[in-house]
């Protein structure tokens, strides 16, 4: 939302536009071509940005749609849309973005290439749709802008992480509702067809992320931009999209709060702190996108701190300065200011939510508000290269430095997107594999617990146990009263095979948490080692007190009967356990085993 606006001019333009001579005549042809070339040259650098995500693995969060029975199964989009309570690890109603992940599981299983392939088209079909709707509103430096989009490192969370196929659904939903919304608007006559088709996608994209809620939002102040006003008639045909917008939202609200209610106890005015002090971090990471990590540290929130004031009072100042100048730099800036706060709102911490005990930004949160601060750097770039490229004296030597001006701007910009191409690959490289995510994670913010934990996790896998148990021990240290760290401990000592040690551990897992499940879990495990059939009996039952779902528990405990020579009990156990998940190939094994020595 670079374009000046302000004066209006005599003519049919719309405000804040200067006459232009007619251009010259061109084939037919070349409009077509450079379009196709221009698109063409988008998706390249999207491919090329994000090559290292091709063959990246599963990380962190991906594990929600992996492990859900509704994505394996193919009666599982059923429970998608209308039980997803049955999907364990998701608090959100997000049917859209879990049925992608169902259908892309009957193409091609659970191999990581496919799923990410998936993501950075999409990426590349935001770009290119972006691209359009910008040349739409005449944005100058529409394709600059488009570019800028596609290769930023801050989408790399969005585009390189499976399990944010959320962020790039939901965008595409979006940029094609805004583009429906505008069609809608300038046809006077038979426009009714756009109008329901922003409203449809709009719904599918609240159905990807809730956080496109600000849609409607984001459509007034582009009213306001390009006609200076906001008039009763447009209010009452966005009410719609803002009563659509809030039902869904507020539903998703209180799914979320239903299965992981929250209150981590901000006073609003350290909300008001919080939010400034992050309008700024995000408008400062597009502007220079150094030290990108996944999980930011928290920054101290002190009512009484004057630094933090001056972010809110620095945040004030500059809408106050847009509002003041509008008549003298036109309302472009102030329009994109305002579409970047507002776009970011649902996230600023006016509203508790889940990663806000880790963070308060991330990076996939600006994936569609960024285009507020991107949109006037792109503008000013091109008007900064037509400005080199009409420099000029005499007829032959203005000619020269047109050619030389315009060339020393397209390089400039050439270096710049290939510069930010290459912290993309770099950044992309990091989703490869569990034990390269999380590490990068904790070398940026040694504090991160979860992520020493999940570090831990990614080493056992790795067979690298020694150090697994390391970070384990880490991570105990940052959260002393956590009982799963205790179990980690207990765990790989189990793997190194020292029993006695992984006993003590566990046991005081269980002090700090009577219904730790995976202390449970592991001291089951453990006795089972010992041969103690009847001491893993125990602790396997009271597993699955704690978790009556887990196929797990119940495999355990039919196990343990079999060992203590009640086959028939045994055999009872496992036809639960294999009804709770019909997938499970390890207990319909054992299942048919005990069945054919009985029989």
């Amino acid at each position: 939302m670079g374009r000046r606006g302000g004066e209006r001019k005599p003519r049919k333009a719309r405000p804040g536009h200067r006459a232009r001579q007619a251009p010259a005549p061109v084939a037919a042809s070349g409009p077509d071509r450079q379009e196709v070339l221009a698109g063409a040259a988008l998706v390249l650098l999207v491919a090329a940005a994000y090559l290292p995500a091709f063959s990246a693995g599963f990380v962190w969060d991906d594990r929600v749609f992996t492990e859900a029975r509704a994505v394996r199964e193919w009666s599982g989009l059923w429970t998608l849309w209308f039980r997803p309570s049955e999907i364990g690890n998701e608090a959100h109603y997000w049917p859209l973005v879990y049925s992608s992940f169902w259908l892309e599981h009957k193409l091609w299983g659970f191999d990581p290439a496919g799923y990410h392939a998936v993501n950075v088209l999409l990426h590349g079909a935001n770009s290119l749709v972006l691209w359009r709707l910008a040349r739409r509103l005449e944005l100058p430096g529409a394709w600059l802008l488009a570019a800028l989009f596609a290769v930023h490192p801050l989408h790399v969370e969005s585009v390189a992480w499976t399990i944010e196929r959320k962020d790039l659904l939901s965008g595409l939903f979006y940029l094609a509702a805004f583009g429906a919304w505008l069609r809608f608007t300038e046809t006077p006559r038979g426009g009714g067809w756009h109008y329901l088709l922003a409203l449809v996608l709009f719904v599918l994209g609240l159905l990807c992320k809730s956080m496109v809620v600000t849609l409607p939002a984001a459509l007034a102040i582009c009213h306001w931009w390009r006609h200076g006003r906001i008039d009763g008639a447009t209010l009452l045909r966005l009410a719609p999209l803002f009563a659509v917008g809030l039902a869904i939202a507020s539903a998703d609200a209180a799914f979320y709060a239903e299965r992981e209610p929250l209150a981590l106890g901000y006073s609003p005015v350290e909300r008001v702190l919080i939010a400034a002090q992050a309008l700024w971090f995000y408008a400062g990471k597009l502007l220079w996108p150094a030290g990108l990590a996944v999980i930011y540290p928290h920054w101290p929130v002190a009512a009484g701190d004057p630094l933090a004031w001056g972010y809110v009072a620095a945040a004030l100042g500059l809408g106050l300065a847009l509002w003041l100048l509008r008549g003298r730099i036109g309302r472009g800036p102030l329009a994109a200011a305002a579409f970047f706060a507002v776009s970011l709102s649902p996230v600023l911490g006016f509203v508790d939510y889940g990663y806000m005990q880790f963070s308060f930004v991330a990076d996939r949160y600006q994936y569609l508000a960024g285009i507020g601060v991107l949109a006037p750097v792109a503008g000013l770039a091109a008007r900064g290269a037509d400005a080199l490229a009409a420099r000029g004296g005499g007829p032959v030597e203005g000619w020269r430095r047109l050619g030389a001006g315009r060339g020393a701007a397209l390089a400039a910009i050439a270096m710049a997107l290939a510069a930010l191409a290459v912290l993309t690959f770099r950044q992309a490289e990091l989703y490869r594999d569990g034990v390269t995510f999380f590490s990068h994670i904790v070398a940026h913010n040694p504090t991160a617990r979860e992520a020493h934990r999940n570090l831990g996790d990614a080493l056992v896998k790795e067979g690298r146990v020694e150090e697994a148990l390391e970070v384990f021990h880490i991570a105990a240290r940052l959260a002393p009263k956590d009982a799963r760290d205790r179990s980690n401990i207990g765990a790989a000592l189990i793997l190194l095979e020292r029993g006695d040690e992984a006993e003590q551990h566990l046991r005081h897992a269980l002090e700090l948490d009577s219904r730790s499940i995976y202390a449970l879990q592991n001291l089951a495990a453990l006795e089972s080692i010992r041969e103690n059939h009847g001491e893993a009996l125990g602790f396997y039952r009271r597993l699955a007190e704690a978790m009556p779902g887990n196929p797990d528990a119940w495999h355990g405990i039919g196990t343990a009967l079999y060992r203590l020579g009640r086959p028939q009990d045994a055999l009872a156990v496992l036809e639960h356990a294999l009804a709770l998940d019909p997938a499970r190939r390890d207990i319909a094994l054992n299942r048919d085993q005990l069945r054919c020595y009985e029989g």
